[in-house]
């Protein structure tokens, strides 16, 4: 299996159309099958006011469909989800990170793309 018990995972929906609403989520994998996995972590919803991503104050345990309209990025196995924040750097790029060992660009063009 390519994805395991325990892990940190960052996901992204992909959205179909422009009006689509941006979902991320991070989260500690659960459980796994052939088809789907089990994590409990934290949403993300772009708030277009404030140009970043804004995390629901609950954790949540989704199923989630492994499909093509997904990125599922692997985080570094301390990864804490409660760390988990959006960030811009000084370049402008929007970020995902705990503050520690995970960090990844979401968006390479911009703050505003």
């Amino acid at each position: 299996m390519l994805i395991e018990i325990g892990e940190r995972v960052h996901i992204i929906e992909r959205r179909r159309f422009e009006t689509d609403v941006r979902r991320h989520f991070f989260g500690v994998v659960d459980g796994v099958d052939g088809l789907a996995i089990r994590t409990t972590g934290y949403s993300f919803v772009y708030d277009s006011s404030a140009t970043t991503f804004v995390r629901h104050d609950a954790p949540r345990t989704r199923v989630i469909p492994l499909t093509a309209d997904l990125i599922v990025t692997i985080a570094p196995p301390g990864t804490n989800p409660e760390d988990v924040r959006y960030d811009f750097s000084e370049a402008g790029k929007l970020t995902v990170t705990d503050g520690g060992a995970f960090s990844l660009d979401i968006n390479e063009f911009g703050r505003f793309r």
